[in-house]
Protein backbone atom coordinates (compact mmCIF):
# COMPACT_ATOMS: atom_id res chain seq x y z
CA UNK A 1 0.00 0.00 0.00
CA UNK A 2 2.79 2.18 0.98
CA UNK A 3 4.65 1.41 -2.16
CA UNK A 4 1.66 2.22 -4.30
CA UNK A 5 0.52 5.68 -2.75
CA UNK A 6 4.16 6.87 -3.19
CA UNK A 7 4.01 6.82 -6.70
CA UNK A 8 0.41 8.15 -6.79
CA UNK A 9 2.08 11.01 -4.33
CA UNK A 10 4.25 11.17 -6.99
CA UNK A 11 2.47 11.57 -9.98
CA UNK A 12 0.13 14.10 -8.51
CA UNK A 13 3.10 16.74 -9.18
CA UNK A 14 2.63 15.94 -12.58
CA UNK A 15 -1.36 16.30 -13.03
CA UNK A 16 -0.94 19.54 -10.71
CA UNK A 17 0.70 21.43 -13.78
CA UNK A 18 -0.86 20.29 -17.22
CA UNK A 19 -2.57 22.51 -19.00
CA UNK A 20 -6.20 22.99 -19.05
CA UNK A 21 -6.64 22.16 -23.06
CA UNK A 22 -4.86 19.58 -22.42
CA UNK A 23 -6.31 17.96 -19.32
CA UNK A 24 -9.85 18.23 -21.12
CA UNK A 25 -8.42 16.60 -24.75
CA UNK A 26 -7.32 13.17 -22.67
CA UNK A 27 -11.06 13.70 -21.04
CA UNK A 28 -12.73 13.79 -24.25
CA UNK A 29 -9.88 10.08 -25.09
CA UNK A 30 -11.35 8.66 -22.25
CA UNK A 31 -14.87 9.00 -23.25
CA UNK A 32 -14.55 7.94 -26.37
CA UNK A 33 -12.93 5.21 -25.27
CA UNK A 34 -15.61 4.15 -23.17
CA UNK A 35 -17.80 4.23 -25.68
CA UNK A 36 -15.76 2.56 -28.10
CA UNK A 37 -15.31 -0.85 -25.31
CA UNK A 38 -18.87 -0.77 -23.83
CA UNK A 39 -19.62 -4.21 -24.82
CA UNK A 40 -16.39 -5.44 -22.99
CA UNK A 41 -17.46 -3.05 -19.84
CA UNK A 42 -20.93 -4.88 -20.12
CA UNK A 43 -19.17 -8.38 -20.22
CA UNK A 44 -18.04 -7.79 -16.91
CA UNK A 45 -20.95 -6.17 -15.53
CA UNK A 46 -22.86 -9.02 -16.01
CA UNK A 47 -20.55 -11.14 -14.17
CA UNK A 48 -21.15 -8.54 -11.29
CA UNK A 49 -24.62 -8.83 -11.45
CA UNK A 50 -24.85 -12.51 -11.87
CA UNK A 51 -22.41 -12.85 -8.50
CA UNK A 52 -24.89 -10.48 -6.80
CA UNK A 53 -28.08 -12.16 -8.22
CA UNK A 54 -26.26 -15.18 -6.50
CA UNK A 55 -25.67 -13.25 -3.32
CA UNK A 56 -29.47 -12.47 -2.92
CA UNK A 57 -28.47 -8.63 -3.51
CA UNK A 58 -32.23 -6.91 -3.02
CA UNK A 59 -33.35 -5.31 -6.45
CA UNK A 60 -32.57 -1.52 -5.30
CA UNK A 61 -28.87 -2.68 -5.21
CA UNK A 62 -28.94 -4.47 -8.60
CA UNK A 63 -30.17 -1.60 -10.41
CA UNK A 64 -27.77 0.44 -8.55
CA UNK A 65 -24.99 -2.02 -10.05
CA UNK A 66 -26.33 -2.53 -13.53
CA UNK A 67 -24.68 -1.11 -16.47
CA UNK A 68 -25.94 -1.30 -20.00
CA UNK A 69 -25.48 0.34 -23.17
CA UNK A 70 -27.66 3.39 -22.15
CA UNK A 71 -25.45 3.88 -18.88
CA UNK A 72 -22.31 3.08 -20.81
CA UNK A 73 -23.29 5.71 -22.91
CA UNK A 74 -24.15 8.02 -20.48
CA UNK A 75 -21.04 7.81 -18.72
CA UNK A 76 -19.04 8.65 -21.30
CA UNK A 77 -21.38 11.65 -21.98
CA UNK A 78 -20.24 12.71 -18.09
CA UNK A 79 -16.76 12.68 -19.07
CA UNK A 80 -17.56 14.86 -22.23
CA UNK A 81 -19.42 17.32 -19.70
CA UNK A 82 -16.59 17.16 -17.41
CA UNK A 83 -14.11 18.18 -19.79
CA UNK A 84 -16.28 21.34 -21.35
CA UNK A 85 -16.49 22.49 -17.57
CA UNK A 86 -14.89 25.71 -16.74
CA UNK A 87 -10.96 24.99 -15.38
CA UNK A 88 -11.66 24.86 -11.56
CA UNK A 89 -7.32 25.09 -10.89
CA UNK A 90 -5.62 28.62 -10.88
CA UNK A 91 -8.76 30.49 -10.57
CA UNK A 92 -8.07 34.06 -8.29
CA UNK A 93 -10.48 33.88 -5.92
CA UNK A 94 -9.41 37.30 -4.57
CA UNK A 95 -6.69 39.84 -4.40
CA UNK A 96 -5.77 43.32 -2.98
CA UNK A 97 -2.47 45.19 -2.63
CA UNK A 98 -1.55 45.43 1.54
CA UNK A 99 0.12 48.78 3.34
CA UNK A 100 3.80 47.55 2.59
CA UNK A 101 3.15 47.00 -0.87
CA UNK A 102 2.71 43.59 -1.12
CA UNK A 103 0.11 42.17 -3.95
CA UNK A 104 -1.65 39.35 -2.44
CA UNK A 105 -3.44 36.39 -4.60
CA UNK A 106 -6.08 33.81 -3.67
CA UNK A 107 -5.64 30.71 -6.13
CA UNK A 108 -7.20 28.01 -6.24
CA UNK A 109 -5.05 24.65 -6.59
CA UNK A 110 -5.77 20.77 -6.42
CA UNK A 111 -6.03 19.24 -3.41
CA UNK A 112 -3.57 16.41 -4.04
CA UNK A 113 -4.30 12.93 -3.68
CA UNK A 114 -7.93 11.89 -3.50
CA UNK A 115 -8.93 8.56 -1.99
CA UNK A 116 -13.02 7.78 -2.90
CA UNK A 117 -14.58 4.97 -1.54
CA UNK A 118 -18.09 4.09 -2.45
CA UNK A 119 -20.06 0.86 -3.12
CA UNK A 120 -22.22 -0.82 -5.33
CA UNK A 121 -22.17 1.97 -8.80
CA UNK A 122 -19.54 1.55 -10.76
CA UNK A 123 -20.24 4.54 -13.08
CA UNK A 124 -18.61 6.43 -10.06
CA UNK A 125 -15.65 5.22 -10.99
CA UNK A 126 -15.35 7.01 -14.32
CA UNK A 127 -17.31 10.00 -12.81
CA UNK A 128 -14.52 10.64 -9.99
CA UNK A 129 -11.95 10.01 -12.06
CA UNK A 130 -12.72 12.24 -14.81
CA UNK A 131 -14.13 15.17 -12.26
CA UNK A 132 -10.25 14.61 -10.32
CA UNK A 133 -8.48 14.75 -13.57
CA UNK A 134 -9.74 18.30 -14.48
CA UNK A 135 -9.37 19.44 -11.11
CA UNK A 136 -5.93 18.16 -11.11
CA UNK A 137 -5.79 15.41 -8.86
CA UNK A 138 -4.91 11.99 -8.51
CA UNK A 139 -7.83 9.97 -7.30
CA UNK A 140 -7.08 6.20 -5.49
CA UNK A 141 -10.23 4.45 -6.21
CA UNK A 142 -11.85 1.73 -3.54
CA UNK A 143 -15.19 0.18 -4.96
CA UNK A 144 -17.57 -2.18 -3.62
CA UNK A 145 -16.46 -6.15 -3.77
CA UNK A 146 -20.34 -6.56 -5.32
CA UNK A 147 -18.60 -4.31 -8.61
CA UNK A 148 -15.07 -5.13 -8.58
CA UNK A 149 -15.20 -6.31 -12.64
CA UNK A 150 -16.97 -3.76 -13.33
CA UNK A 151 -14.85 -0.85 -12.04
CA UNK A 152 -11.68 -2.94 -12.84
CA UNK A 153 -12.15 -2.68 -16.45
CA UNK A 154 -13.31 0.97 -16.50
CA UNK A 155 -10.13 2.00 -14.19
CA UNK A 156 -8.17 -0.27 -16.74
CA UNK A 157 -9.47 1.68 -19.71
CA UNK A 158 -9.08 4.86 -18.60
CA UNK A 159 -5.27 3.94 -17.60
CA UNK A 160 -4.67 2.91 -21.00
CA UNK A 161 -6.03 6.29 -22.19
CA UNK A 162 -3.09 8.06 -19.78
CA UNK A 163 -0.30 5.99 -21.07
CA UNK A 164 -1.12 6.80 -24.98
CA UNK A 165 -0.84 10.29 -23.42
CA UNK A 166 2.51 9.44 -21.48
CA UNK A 167 0.95 10.20 -18.08
CA UNK A 168 1.92 8.29 -14.90
CA UNK A 169 -1.12 5.40 -14.59
CA UNK A 170 -1.48 6.28 -10.92
CA UNK A 171 -3.10 9.33 -11.87
CA UNK A 172 -6.58 6.76 -11.72
CA UNK A 173 -5.81 4.13 -9.80
CA UNK A 174 -7.78 1.61 -7.88
CA UNK A 175 -6.09 0.44 -4.69
CA UNK A 176 -3.77 -3.07 -4.69
CA UNK A 177 -6.07 -4.49 -1.52
CA UNK A 178 -9.56 -3.96 -2.08
CA UNK A 179 -10.55 -5.52 1.75
CA UNK A 180 -11.52 -4.09 4.59
CA UNK A 181 -7.84 -4.17 5.88
CA UNK A 182 -6.60 -2.19 3.03
CA UNK A 183 -9.45 0.47 3.40
CA UNK A 184 -8.45 0.91 7.24
CA UNK A 185 -4.28 1.65 6.07
CA UNK A 186 -5.58 3.56 2.99
CA UNK A 187 -7.51 5.80 5.72
CA UNK A 188 -4.14 6.29 7.92
CA UNK A 189 -1.50 7.45 5.42
CA UNK A 190 -1.77 11.25 5.57
CA UNK A 191 1.85 11.36 4.40
CA UNK A 192 0.50 10.35 0.78
CA UNK A 193 -3.33 11.20 0.58
CA UNK A 194 -4.87 14.24 1.01
CA UNK A 195 -8.05 13.67 1.42
CA UNK A 196 -10.60 10.58 1.91
CA UNK A 197 -14.07 10.76 0.57
CA UNK A 198 -16.42 7.96 1.66
CA UNK A 199 -19.54 7.44 0.14
CA UNK A 200 -21.90 4.29 0.93
CA UNK A 201 -23.64 3.02 4.08
CA UNK A 202 -23.93 4.60 7.34
CA UNK A 203 -21.62 1.80 9.16
CA UNK A 204 -18.87 2.21 6.83
CA UNK A 205 -18.76 5.91 6.77
CA UNK A 206 -19.24 6.33 10.20
CA UNK A 207 -16.00 3.33 10.59
CA UNK A 208 -13.91 6.08 8.60
CA UNK A 209 -15.10 8.70 10.34
CA UNK A 210 -13.81 7.25 13.73
CA UNK A 211 -10.70 5.73 12.20
CA UNK A 212 -9.23 8.42 9.51
CA UNK A 213 -6.18 10.39 10.55
CA UNK A 214 -6.38 11.92 6.46
CA UNK A 215 -9.28 14.80 6.45
CA UNK A 216 -12.75 13.01 5.50
CA UNK A 217 -15.91 14.88 3.91
CA UNK A 218 -18.72 12.74 4.85
CA UNK A 219 -20.91 11.57 1.86
CA UNK A 220 -23.53 10.28 4.53
CA UNK A 221 -27.13 8.61 3.98
CA UNK A 222 -29.64 10.66 2.21
CA UNK A 223 -32.78 10.32 4.98
CA UNK A 224 -34.58 12.69 2.61
CA UNK A 225 -38.06 14.09 3.36
CA UNK A 226 -41.31 15.95 1.56
CA UNK A 227 -43.42 18.10 3.80
CA UNK A 228 -47.44 19.00 1.83
CA UNK A 229 -48.46 21.96 3.98
CA UNK A 230 -51.66 22.94 3.88
CA UNK A 231 -51.59 25.64 1.15
CA UNK A 232 -49.97 23.00 -1.59
CA UNK A 233 -51.57 22.34 -4.86
CA UNK A 234 -53.22 18.68 -4.11
CA UNK A 235 -52.09 17.63 -7.68
CA UNK A 236 -48.21 18.93 -7.84
CA UNK A 237 -48.01 17.63 -4.26
CA UNK A 238 -49.11 13.99 -5.44
CA UNK A 239 -47.02 14.23 -8.80
CA UNK A 240 -43.62 15.09 -6.69
CA UNK A 241 -44.40 12.67 -3.97
CA UNK A 242 -44.44 9.90 -6.05
CA UNK A 243 -41.27 11.24 -8.36
CA UNK A 244 -39.26 11.80 -5.28
CA UNK A 245 -40.16 8.06 -4.24
CA UNK A 246 -40.57 6.03 -6.92
CA UNK A 247 -38.42 7.70 -10.04
CA UNK A 248 -35.75 5.56 -8.51
CA UNK A 249 -35.74 4.11 -5.03
CA UNK A 250 -32.10 2.69 -4.59
CA UNK A 251 -30.36 6.67 -4.72
CA UNK A 252 -29.35 9.07 -1.82
CA UNK A 253 -31.72 11.63 -2.93
CA UNK A 254 -35.23 9.45 -3.12
CA UNK A 255 -37.64 10.74 -0.43
CA UNK A 256 -38.07 8.09 2.60
CA UNK A 257 -40.37 10.39 4.70
CA UNK A 258 -43.51 11.84 3.89
CA UNK A 259 -44.40 14.38 6.16
CA UNK A 260 -47.99 15.92 5.52
CA UNK A 261 -50.43 18.67 7.73
CA UNK A 262 -53.29 17.81 9.35
CA UNK A 263 -55.51 20.44 7.16
CA UNK A 264 -54.62 18.62 3.96
CA UNK A 265 -54.00 15.12 5.43
CA UNK A 266 -58.15 13.59 4.63
CA UNK A 267 -57.78 15.01 1.21
CA UNK A 268 -55.11 13.91 0.05
CA UNK A 269 -53.69 10.87 1.73
CA UNK A 270 -56.22 8.87 0.27
CA UNK A 271 -55.21 9.60 -3.32
CA UNK A 272 -51.88 9.20 -2.39
CA UNK A 273 -52.46 5.47 -1.28
CA UNK A 274 -53.77 4.66 -4.67
CA UNK A 275 -50.83 6.33 -6.40
CA UNK A 276 -48.53 4.48 -4.35
CA UNK A 277 -49.99 0.93 -4.28
CA UNK A 278 -50.11 1.12 -8.29
CA UNK A 279 -46.30 1.80 -8.01
CA UNK A 280 -46.36 -1.44 -5.35
CA UNK A 281 -44.74 0.92 -2.89
CA UNK A 282 -44.81 -0.44 0.79
CA UNK A 283 -46.27 2.42 3.39
CA UNK A 284 -45.73 2.44 6.90
CA UNK A 285 -47.39 5.99 8.95
CA UNK A 286 -47.86 7.08 12.32
CA UNK A 287 -50.96 6.65 14.56
CA UNK A 288 -52.41 9.39 12.86
CA UNK A 289 -51.64 8.53 9.32
CA UNK A 290 -53.71 5.34 10.36
CA UNK A 291 -56.90 7.19 11.12
CA UNK A 292 -57.02 8.51 7.30
CA UNK A 293 -55.56 5.33 5.26
CA UNK A 294 -54.73 2.17 6.01
CA UNK A 295 -51.18 1.34 6.01
CA UNK A 296 -48.84 -0.78 8.54
CA UNK A 297 -48.12 1.10 11.72
CA UNK A 298 -44.29 2.92 11.53
CA UNK A 299 -41.95 2.27 14.49
CA UNK A 300 -39.82 4.92 15.67
CA UNK A 301 -36.47 3.62 13.84
CA UNK A 302 -38.72 3.77 10.77
CA UNK A 303 -38.26 7.22 10.71
CA UNK A 304 -34.30 7.42 11.31
CA UNK A 305 -34.37 4.63 7.99
CA UNK A 306 -32.83 5.08 4.87
CA UNK A 307 -34.55 2.59 2.78
CA UNK A 308 -32.79 2.94 -0.06
CA UNK A 309 -35.83 0.20 -1.34
CA UNK A 310 -39.40 0.63 -2.46
CA UNK A 311 -40.69 1.73 1.34
CA UNK A 312 -41.94 5.22 2.53
CA UNK A 313 -42.53 6.41 6.01
CA UNK A 314 -45.90 9.00 6.23
CA UNK A 315 -46.15 10.87 9.48
CA UNK A 316 -49.02 13.65 10.07
CA UNK A 317 -47.79 16.92 11.84
CA UNK A 318 -49.79 19.32 13.30
CA UNK A 319 -47.85 22.45 11.68
CA UNK A 320 -44.67 23.94 9.49
CA UNK A 321 -42.44 23.83 12.73
CA UNK A 322 -43.46 20.42 14.18
CA UNK A 323 -42.11 19.31 10.10
CA UNK A 324 -39.20 21.33 10.76
CA UNK A 325 -38.69 19.64 13.90
CA UNK A 326 -39.32 15.98 12.51
CA UNK A 327 -36.40 17.06 9.72
CA UNK A 328 -33.86 18.57 11.57
CA UNK A 329 -33.89 15.69 14.69
CA UNK A 330 -34.60 12.72 12.00
CA UNK A 331 -32.99 13.57 9.07
CA UNK A 332 -29.19 13.22 7.89
CA UNK A 333 -28.89 17.17 6.28
CA UNK A 334 -28.74 16.07 2.71
CA UNK A 335 -32.43 16.96 0.77
CA UNK A 336 -35.53 18.13 1.89
CA UNK A 337 -38.56 19.69 0.27
CA UNK A 338 -41.49 21.54 0.95
CA UNK A 339 -44.37 21.60 -1.19
CA UNK A 340 -46.60 25.05 -0.61
CA UNK A 341 -48.32 28.18 -1.95
CA UNK A 342 -47.77 29.89 1.16
CA UNK A 343 -44.35 32.45 0.68
CA UNK A 344 -43.60 32.92 4.58
CA UNK A 345 -44.09 29.46 5.04
CA UNK A 346 -41.78 28.28 1.85
CA UNK A 347 -38.79 31.04 3.44
CA UNK A 348 -39.16 29.77 7.15
CA UNK A 349 -38.66 26.14 5.69
CA UNK A 350 -35.71 26.99 3.63
CA UNK A 351 -34.04 29.07 6.38
CA UNK A 352 -34.94 26.45 9.24
CA UNK A 353 -33.80 23.25 7.79
CA UNK A 354 -30.62 22.50 8.42
CA UNK A 355 -29.58 20.26 5.02
CA UNK A 356 -27.60 20.91 2.19
CA UNK A 357 -30.46 21.21 -0.44
CA UNK A 358 -33.61 22.76 0.77
CA UNK A 359 -35.99 22.73 -1.98
CA UNK A 360 -39.44 24.72 -2.55
CA UNK A 361 -42.41 23.02 -4.75
CA UNK A 362 -39.70 20.39 -5.78
CA UNK A 363 -38.47 16.72 -6.23
CA UNK A 364 -35.73 15.97 -4.19
CA UNK A 365 -34.16 14.02 -6.92
CA UNK A 366 -32.69 17.06 -8.21
CA UNK A 367 -29.77 16.65 -5.81
CA UNK A 368 -27.39 15.75 -8.13
CA UNK A 369 -24.04 16.78 -9.99
CA UNK A 370 -25.28 16.73 -13.43
CA UNK A 371 -29.01 18.70 -12.24
CA UNK A 372 -27.07 21.51 -10.77
CA UNK A 373 -25.10 22.09 -13.53
CA UNK A 374 -21.83 20.36 -12.38
CA UNK A 375 -21.27 17.70 -15.09
CA UNK A 376 -21.11 15.16 -12.68
CA UNK A 377 -20.43 14.88 -8.50
CA UNK A 378 -18.25 13.07 -6.91
CA UNK A 379 -20.89 12.74 -4.53
CA UNK A 380 -23.36 14.42 -2.36
CA UNK A 381 -21.53 15.60 0.98
CA UNK A 382 -23.30 15.92 4.11
CA UNK A 383 -20.42 18.17 5.46
CA UNK A 384 -20.48 21.16 6.54
CA UNK A 385 -16.86 22.01 6.00
CA UNK A 386 -15.45 22.06 3.38
CA UNK A 387 -17.99 20.94 0.93
CA UNK A 388 -21.40 20.64 1.07
CA UNK A 389 -24.08 18.91 -1.02
CA UNK A 390 -23.18 17.90 -4.67
CA UNK A 391 -19.73 18.10 -4.80
CA UNK A 392 -18.41 19.17 -7.89
CA UNK A 393 -14.66 19.96 -9.69
CA UNK A 394 -14.51 23.39 -7.89
CA UNK A 395 -14.91 21.43 -4.46
CA UNK A 396 -11.89 19.19 -5.33
CA UNK A 397 -9.35 22.29 -5.25
CA UNK A 398 -8.21 23.91 -2.17
CA UNK A 399 -6.02 27.24 -2.14
CA UNK A 400 -3.02 28.91 -2.05
CA UNK A 401 -1.43 32.56 -1.45
CA UNK A 402 0.67 34.01 -3.84
CA UNK A 403 2.28 36.99 -3.00
CA UNK A 404 3.92 39.32 -5.18
CA UNK A 405 6.79 41.85 -4.08
CA UNK A 406 9.04 44.07 -4.75
CA UNK A 407 12.13 44.23 -2.85
CA UNK A 408 10.02 44.80 0.27
CA UNK A 409 11.24 43.42 3.65
CA UNK A 410 9.46 43.54 7.27
CA UNK A 411 10.86 46.63 9.42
Amino acid sequence: MEDFLKLAKKSSRKISTLQPKIKSNILMQMADYIERNSEIIIEENLKDIELGRKNNLSYALLDRLLLNEKRVIDMAGSIRKIANLREPVGRVLDGWIVPSGLRIEKVSVPIGVIGIIYESRPNVTSDTAALCFKSGNVCVLKGGKEAQHSNFIIATLLQEVLAKNSLPIEIISLIPDNSREGVAKLIKMDRFVDLIIPRGGEALIRYISQNSTVPVVKHDKGLCHVFIDKSAKVQNAIDIAINAKCQRTGVCNALETLLVHKDIAQEILPLLLDEYNKQNTKLLGCQKTKSFIEVELASTEDFYTEYLDNILSIKVVDSLDEAIEHINTHGSGHSDSILTQNYSNAEKFLDEVDSACVYVNSSTRFTDGGEFGFGAEVGISTNKLHARGPMGINDLTTYKFKIYGNGNIRE
